[in-house]
């Protein structure tokens, strides 16, 4: 993508954080919850890296194609089974 060294690294740093911080949310049990909310908003940093047009839709449209294409539900329940799921509803909340 042309991204520079420095901001993959900052990128990586994201989301390995946010990994981190819906796993435990994850076992908390609730997307409404603090720690899931910080986590949506790790998600949404760490998007805006990738993509500068953010929105509200496009988070929310990116949370349902994570449960609905196996292939990213695959990556997000690698974390923990159930968690793609959370993460959607979360976000859903985040974004409200």
């Amino acid at each position: 993508m042309g991204m520079r060294v420095d901001d993959y690294n900052k990128s990586e740093k994201l989301r390995l954080e946010f990994e981190d911080t819906i796993k435990t949310a994850f076992m908390q049990g609730s997307p409404a919850s603090e720690m899931a909310q910080r986590a949506c908003d790790l998600h949404r940093q760490w998007l805006c890296y990738f993509y500068d047009g953010y929105c509200k839709e496009y988070h929310t449209g990116l949370a349902e194609m994570y449960v609905q294409d196996e292939r990213f539900k695959e990556h997000y329940e690698r974390i923990a089974v159930g968690i793609t799921e959370f993460l959607r509803d979360a976000i859903y909340i985040y974004c409200e």
